[in-house]
């Protein structure tokens, strides 16, 4: 019986199978941070993947918190209508869970679509605007400098959050994940290599991980009791021989996270320092996931170049992960989780009008849900 296919529980939410989709920025909605027709039909095809819960791209919590100016936001009730009505339209397809990555991107924000290759944008540009994070450091050198956030407008961010997590749960995601990964805003107040201030929210550990902290709190105390929240972290900035953000960093903060009640730990890495020696290769990010769940006592996602079923199989065999997080291998083969059930074995819930494809051989592969 294969690990992957088995059900976990994040907090109250049920998931049928160990499959997430990852959150993966399309860089696709309106210059109002509004869904378009993309993410009607991208969500539709993973509501049919059959996956145990989607996370939705990154979503900012204020206009200045995109990264760029095609990013989803979550700041005002338009948005969320509009999430609602295509959330409402996506589960009539299928009964898979949707979730959302509530997000601020900090000093990494005011940037054109990636595939547009022009970088950052200074403020005064059309599509830009003044970004924001612990310190005034730019990410690259000839970025515009952040404005290092003052004590007011750090409590307006943690609102901000908050209110976003209330739209969420209005909009009808079943989860939220809070983004305190890749170099974004959470990120930067972490990492001593971003974050140089000298009031509550830098110099020691327990101070920069503070913010992380004080917007999960305002979350969970936003939404209603039980609602599942979950967090993304890097595990380490990848910069070796620094003091910088590192894998006992983040044990810390996960036991932290874990007591204030979050339903998991989702690890990633790097994404802080232009520097970063990152050593790309098959499961390079799972020992970091290995390392959090000896040390808490909540689900564990692994994420990272993992692409194969027996490859995913083995990291839960081996107890190094609770689940499996995948998003450029989903991008790539949306019907991923069909072709691993076919090679592991295992029957998998899929919808009525698809049946008729069950491939010859193969006839014990699809259930409709």
């Amino acid at each position: 019986m294969s690990l992957l296919f088995q059900p976990i529980q994040f907090g109250s939410l049920k998931l049928t199978n160990k499959i997430v989709i990852a959150p993966m920025c399309q860089y696709s909605a309106t210059e109002q941070g509004e869904v378009s027709y993309w993410h009607e039909q991208q969500w539709a095809n993973y509501a049919l993947s059959g996956a145990g819960l989607c996370i939705v791209e990154a979503t900012a919590v204020q206009p200045e918190g995109r990264i760029s100016y095609a990013d989803l936001g979550l700041w005002n009730d338009t948005q969320r209508d509009q999430i609602k009505a295509l959330l409402t339209k996506i589960k009539t397809l299928s009964p898979m869970p949707f979730a959302v990555q509530l997000a601020h991107a900090g000093r990494k924000a005011s940037t054109d679509k990636p595939w547009a290759g022009r970088g950052q944008f200074a403020p005064e540009h059309a599509q830009g605007w003044q970004t924001v994070s612990a310190s005034d450091i730019p990410f690259n050198p000839d970025d515009h400098a952040p404005h290092a956030l003052t004590q007011d407008e750090i409590q307006q961010v943690i609102q901000d959050f908050a209110e976003s997590a209330k739209r969420a749960v209005d909009a009808g995601f079943n989860l939220i994940e809070l983004h305190a990964a890749h170099g974004y805003l959470l990120h930067q107040f972490m990492s001593p290599l971003s974050n140089l201030r000298s009031d509550e929210y830098g110099g020691s550990f327990e101070n920069r991980i503070r913010l992380t902290l004080e917007v999960f709190q305002a979350m969970k105390n936003a939404v209603p009791e039980g609602y599942p929240i979950g967090v993304r972290i890097s595990a380490t900035d990848w910069m070796e021989g620094q003091d910088s953000w590192d894998v006992a960093s983040s044990v810390g903060l996960s036991k932290a996270l874990e007591q204030l009640g979050a339903v998991y730990i989702h690890v990633s890495s790097g994404g802080l320092h232009i520097n970063q020696n990152i050593h790309l290769e098959a499961n390079y990010q799972v020992p970091f996931a290995h390392a959090v769940k000896q040390a808490v006592n909540i689900p564990v996602i692994a994420v990272g170049l993992i692409t194969e079923a027996m490859q995913a199989e083995g990291i839960l065999h081996y107890e190094q992960a609770d689940a499996i997080g995948l998003a450029r291998a989903m991008l790539y083969d949306p019907r991923w989780p069909w072709h691993a059930a076919a090679e592991l074995g295992e029957n998998i819930q899929i919808a009525p009008q698809y049946l008729r494809c069950q491939p010859h051989g193969l006839k014990a592969l699809f259930t409709a849900f």
